[in-house]
């Protein structure tokens, strides 16, 4: 990476300027979970989620939850 602003590119500032306002906001706000406990259920149907995706599962088409939403 470029140690210069003016030598980088736009992709490399942008990455620059959203690790440093992350960072600043966890800073200032903190991790609201910190500390907490995860239930069992939600750690067992996150694990789910990514076998899921791992295997290329991607859920629901949004058109499908548009037709049951009755949203069309």
């Amino acid at each position: 990476m470029a140690s210069k602003v003016a030598e980088m590119t736009a992709d490399e500032l942008k990455e620059i300027i959203e690790a440093v306002v992350e960072q600043k906001l966890l800073e200032l706000l903190g991790d609201p979970d910190e500390g907490m406990a995860l239930r069992k259920s939600v750690r067992e149907r996150l694990l789910r989620q990514k076998r899921a995706v791992a295997k290329g599962e991607r859920g629901v088409s949004f058109e499908e939850i548009v037709h049951k939403l009755g949203l069309e």
